[in-house]
């Protein structure tokens, strides 16, 4: 018998910032199994076959409903998670986004979103990993 283990997941993840210099974070549901209730930038799993720019920018139209085009990539992360006991090492490439299209939908209704200057963003409960996605966007801009 073998277990479906996966490898090394790929990743990308949109940093939202609009003309006035804020930055989208969005607060992830409590059903979530992983993070819930924590706030961050759009980000999810890549498709096979699909670049990170491509990725990102379709997690961003899954997850809040916004058109966007990328500006420049801006950075790697890179963090590891469990998968029924096996590590799995987690690659993510991180773009900044201007969006094209201004109605944020969020597909549950627990979850939240905010446009925040960078002041404001330790205002909410965001971790570590997604403020330095957030810094890396920042410190390129």
């Amino acid at each position: 018998m073998t277990m479906d283990i996966p490898g090394d997941k790929r990743l990308a993840a949109a940093v939202v910032m609009d003309d006035e210099g804020r930055v989208l974070l969005v607060r992830r549901s409590e059903t979530e199994r992983f993070l819930p209730r924590v706030w961050g930038v759009p980000c999810g799993k890549l498709e096979p076959h699909e670049s990170a720019a491509d990725g990102a920018l379709r997690e961003l139209k899954e997850e809040t409903g916004l058109r966007g085009e990328i500006v420049r990539k801006v950075g790697e992360s890179s963090f590891v998670s469990d998968y029924r006991g096996h590590e799995i090492k987690n690659w993510q490439e991180n773009f900044l986004v201007r969006p094209l299209s201004v109605d944020v939908v969020l597909p549950r209704p627990d979850q939240a979103h905010a446009w925040l200057r960078p002041d404001e963003l330790t205002g909410v409960a965001i971790d570590d990993y997604n403020l330095d996605v957030v810094r890396q966007a920042l410190t390129s801009f």
